[in-house]
């Protein structure tokens, strides 16, 4: 019997972390696809459309929080791990308080992502 891949989702802004995440992710065995804006993400992807979400907190746009708020209102649970550049104080307490699985502070190591990723599964 074949294991179906495990999908995973990645908003961010700027093409070359998009780029990054994706090679990364497709070396440890995970389909990605990559959306510039959480709009055309939320306009793509159904909830029902199994997968774990790399959102990054700062679009154009909505917003990393207001997009995991929509996706919340939505009946969603799908597992979103929140990433950004900014050194925000009490990141992780408000993401993990916004029902993310996790968050990391860009740059971060592969091994972090991924082990975030595997408890979403």
């Amino acid at each position: 019997m074949l294991l179906a891949k495990k999908q995973i989702f990645i908003v961010d802004d700027d093409e070359s972390v998009c780029r990054a995440l994706k090679l990364l992710m497709m070396t440890y065995g995970f389909v990605v696809e990559t959306f510039s804006s959480a709009e055309k993400f939320l306009s793509v992807v159904s909830n029902s459309t199994p997968g774990c979400l790399i959102l990054d907190i700062h679009l154009p746009g909505m917003n990393g929080w207001d997009t995991k708020k929509k996706l919340m209102e939505s009946g969603s649970n799908r597992p979103v791990i929140m990433i950004t550049a900014d050194k925000e104080e009490g990141l992780k307490e408000r993401a993990f308080k916004a029902g993310a699985l996790g968050s990391l502070q860009k740059p971060f190591y592969d091994q972090q992502l991924v082990d975030l990723i595997n408890l979403s599964f």
